[in-house]
């Protein structure tokens, strides 16, 4: 009896070898046959499930932004809420665990952050993919707006912030250190990351960073997913 394979099933298979393509070889790599080879699969099975070259990237694109959005979400549902009458130290000390949750401070997101910068970079001279690369900026600079907001209705941020401008800051903070995390692991680690994330999020909310609590270990909230 011929065996059954869920397509989406199937499909997420040949994602995750598109992921694998990319970070140890580059986009470029990632052709019809070396993706198939990577998920174990003859051309034609691939092609049974997508109709070319481009339709398996922008689905790899789209899965590796659900799937980066889904675990941001669970992270920052696990995310203690100081609530209203909380100190400040409280409330900045949310708003850097959330932000350093889009930080590669791990193997899981220094993974996400490779596949990221490939994408994006390659997004520019490959039209298909621009734009899911915009929707995925797009959210990025959501994301932070809506922390940004948040503290700000908590009385956590300075007075006078201009919250757009200081959700781009965010936004290009966040993209230049995982940049130079991917470009430069040997000099930008996990240390020199938080650090400055630390410090930004000192300046947002004027609570000195040595008043900050020690960050959470990200074991701690992959615990419970």
């Amino acid at each position: 009896m011929p065996k059954i394979v869920d397509a989406e099933t199937r499909r997420r298979e040949v994602a995750e070898a598109v992921f694998r393509v990319v970070r140890r070889d580059g986009l470029d790599q990632a052709s019809l046959r070396t993706v198939a080879a990577e998920a174990g699969l003859a051309i034609g099975s691939v092609r049974h499930y997508f109709d070319g070259q481009a339709e398996i990237m922008i689905f790899a694109m789209r899965t590796f932004a659900e799937r980066a959005g889904e675990r941001l979400r669970l992270r920052a549902a696990r995310l203690a809420d100081p609530g209203p009458a909380a100190p400040p130290a409280e409330h900045a000390a949310a708003m850097e665990a959330l932000f350093a949750e889009l930080l590669p401070l791990d193997a899981e997101r220094r993974e996400e952050a490779e596949v990221w910068l490939a994408f994006t970079t390659g997004a520019r001279t490959r039209p298909e993919l621009g734009p899911l690369a915009r929707e995925m900026h797009d959210d990025l600079r959501s994301i932070a707006s809506r922390v940004l907001r948040a503290a700000r209705r908590a009385g956590a941020l300075r007075p006078g912030l201009d919250v757009e401008v200081e959700a781009a800051r965010v936004h290009a903070l966040v993209d230049g250190l995982t940049s130079h995390a991917v470009l430069r692991p040997d000099a930008t680690g996990p240390a020199e990351l938080r650090a400055v994330l630390r410090r930004h999020v000192s300046e947002l909310t004027g609570v000195p960073a040595g008043d900050l609590p020690a960050p959470s270990d990200p074991e701690d909230l992959r615990a419970g997913d």
